[in-house]
């Protein structure tokens, strides 16, 4: 199935747009908004590159090519416009269209932005005046966190696994290490964030979990407030899993994860972190290993409210899943809210053969709500959308949270390493499976009509102002 097909099942699931709102979105910038003169990469691509593509695109870090000058940039002036147009690139791949729209974190291009970046290919991607170029941003030449780069500073602990070598050539291995947590006194997360222990690593590095090894005084950090079915005497794998406390799943391309201002994570002295670490052989000998890197609240700021991460599935367990050779495949699963729920974050989580993922809210009065939605999911990047405080989706108790997964296993997908084998649920990259990684803040009643009531105050508040 094409990209349309997608498409297609997205509007029908969503509701298709109203024409007005198609023309708005489709319709072409007015002479009047056209920028007079033409486009060069020194006065007008220099400064998009810079904010949002340089990062990556530099030398000796992880992106196919610099962008930095335009001797680098101009011989992919064309698969550049191919990317940014539809998208791809910068991996923010989001729907512009419906859910959640607002982020601490976007690091999209702007309608402006990807018009501008065609209209330079366009008109024969001009290099321009070098006087007019911003000035250069200091070169990554480290295994950067992402913390520091975004401002808030190195983190106050970093905890490192030991190392495994994977050879050029060998079968997945999942590399379960312990760390001790080297702290004398109760901290309170604030901001976290896993790295691969170097910059070759982050070819092998598939996925790595920090686990969090309780102690008997921080039992608060089990979470119980999901359910996907069963009883709590019988609870299901992915209640069990959803109980053991993570401190962080990072995977290939995410960031870190920033808690909601007064929410975090609670860290004792005697607590370890047991290390999921999913590597694969990716042709060459390469040493890795992860590291943790921890922001604590400052003493005597310490928050009131736990953050917990979920793995919201998208495979209903009783059904399994069985892809189909050179098919397209749906799979969905349901998950109840058994508290008052603020969500901060969507990660949605495939292997090679994922394609697109719908998070839905299926309130207790029936009406449906979707929370976030992205249609070109790509395996490369595991990107970490994180929301805006008054834009976090809250919910009540017995909400249901609906997660809907779409797998390409054709040869269009260019990830799909064979689209002629069967592929079932499992842990390696070969095989597949869906997650919705996000964390959560559970509310009681009064919390929860306070914050309601805030967000109404405020949209009628806004509408006011609209009308003036």
């Amino acid at each position: 199935m094409s990209g349309r097909g997608f498409n297609t099942w997205r509007n029908v699931s969503r509701g298709v747009l109203s024409v007005g709102a198609l023309l708005a979105l489709t319709a072409p910038a007015s002479a009047a908004d056209a920028p007079t003169g033409p486009v060069t990469f020194s006065k007008d691509i220099a400064p998009i590159f810079q904010a949002k593509c340089q990062e990556c695109h530099q030398p000796n870090s992880i992106a196919p090519m610099s962008l930095i000058t335009f001797q680098e940039a101009r011989p992919w002036a064309r698969s550049i416009k191919e990317r940014v147009s539809t998208r791809q690139m910068p991996p923010w791949h989001i729907d512009p269209s419906v859910g959640v729209q607002k982020f601490k974190n976007d690091m999209s291009l702007s309608q402006d932005q990807i018009d501008t970046i065609v209209r330079w290919v366009d008109g024969g991607a001009l290099q321009g005046d070098p006087k007019d170029l911003p000035a250069p941003k200091p070169l990554v030449t480290t295994n950067e966190w992402e913390g520091v780069r975004d401002g808030f500073g190195p983190p106050d602990l970093v905890i490192k696994s030991s190392e495994y070598t994977m050879p050029a050539k060998h079968q997945d291995v999942w590399y379960r290490p312990m760390s001790d947590i080297p702290i004398t006194e109760p901290r309170w997360i604030k901001m976290v964030e896993i790295r691969p222990t170097n910059l070759k690593a982050r070819k092998t590095i598939h996925h790595s979990i920090a686990y969090q090894i309780l102690s008997p005084d921080n039992v608060a950090s089990v979470n119980t407030g999901t359910a996907t079915g069963g009883s709590d005497a019988a609870p299901s794998v992915e209640d069990l899993v959803n109980r053991r406390p993570m401190i962080m799943e990072w995977a290939i391309g995410k960031g870190y994860d920033q808690f909601r201002e007064g929410t975090g994570k609670l860290i004792v002295p005697g607590e370890k972190i047991s290390w999921d670490q999913h590597i694969h052989a990716v042709g060459e000998e390469i040493v890795s290993g992860s590291e943790l890197g921890i922001w604590f609240y400052p003493k005597g700021q310490e928050p009131k409210k736990r953050s917990y991460l979920i793995g919201f599935t998208g495979v209903d367990r009783s059904k399994g899943l069985d892809i189909a050779p050179n098919s397209i495949s749906h799979t969905e699963g349901f998950t109840v809210l058994k508290e008052h729920t603020l969500i901060t974050n969507f990660q949605p989580h495939f292997h090679l053969r994922g394609k697109a993922m719908q998070v839905e809210a299926i309130l207790p009065d029936g009406n449906r709500q979707i929370v976030s939605y992205v249609g070109n999911f790509n395996f490369n990047w595991m990107t970490n959308y994180i929301y805006d405080d008054d834009a976090a989706p809250v919910y009540p108790k017995g909400t249901v949270i609906h997660v809907s997964a779409y797998y390409d296993n054709t040869k269009a997908n260019k990830n799909n390493p064979d689209p002629d084998q069967w592929v079932g649920y499992g842990d390696r990259t070969v095989d597949e499976m869906a997650h919705a990684w996000m964390n959560v803040i559970y509310l009681n009643d009064d919390e929860y009509k306070a914050l309601v009531d805030e967000r109404k105050a405020k949209a009628a508040k806004t509408t006011q102002d609209q009308q003036q």
